[in-house]
């Protein structure tokens, strides 16, 4: 796999459109820190890491972050729109003057940077550039 947060991206879209309740992913840092940021938005239930059941050999688990999905009332899912902005092939970074807007605010963008993963808003406050990962809205 080249793109592992695209990955967990579009099995968060799939499985939100499928109507599941759950999505499991392999274990990462990063992909931690923007489920996490995913629960202070409120777009997702929870979020925990997990031992998995299925072990690959008699010696080796390995963690899993589990993600349970947010639906709206009218049954509709809670993240309505997900896209993968800097990918392995075009890096796209954006310096603390030129962070993105994403829908004149109503949305928000993850950004990677020095100082760990934080939202867009959260970069703009602390002066902060870095990579942007994805938008959310």
């Amino acid at each position: 796999m080249t793109d592992p947060i695209a990955d967990m991206l579009t099995r968060i879209r799939n499985a939100s459109a499928a109507g599941k309740q759950e999505v499991v992913l392999p274990m990462s840092k990063i992909k931690y820190e923007i489920a996490k940021i995913f629960k202070e938005k409120g777009l997702v239930l929870d979020v925990e890491v997990a031992k998995s059941k299925i072990k690959k050999n008699k010696s080796f688990t390995f963690d899993e972050i589990k993600i349970l999905l947010k639906y709206k009332k009218s049954g509709r899912p809670a993240i309505a729109n997900l896209k993968r902005i800097s990918k392995p092939g075009l890096r796209i970074y954006a310096d603390k003057d030129n962070l993105p807007k994403v829908l004149n605010n109503l949305g928000f963008a993850i950004i990677s940077t020095s100082r760990g993963v934080m939202t867009n808003k959260e970069a703009r406050k602390k002066k902060l550039g870095g990579e942007v990962i994805c938008e959310i809205y």
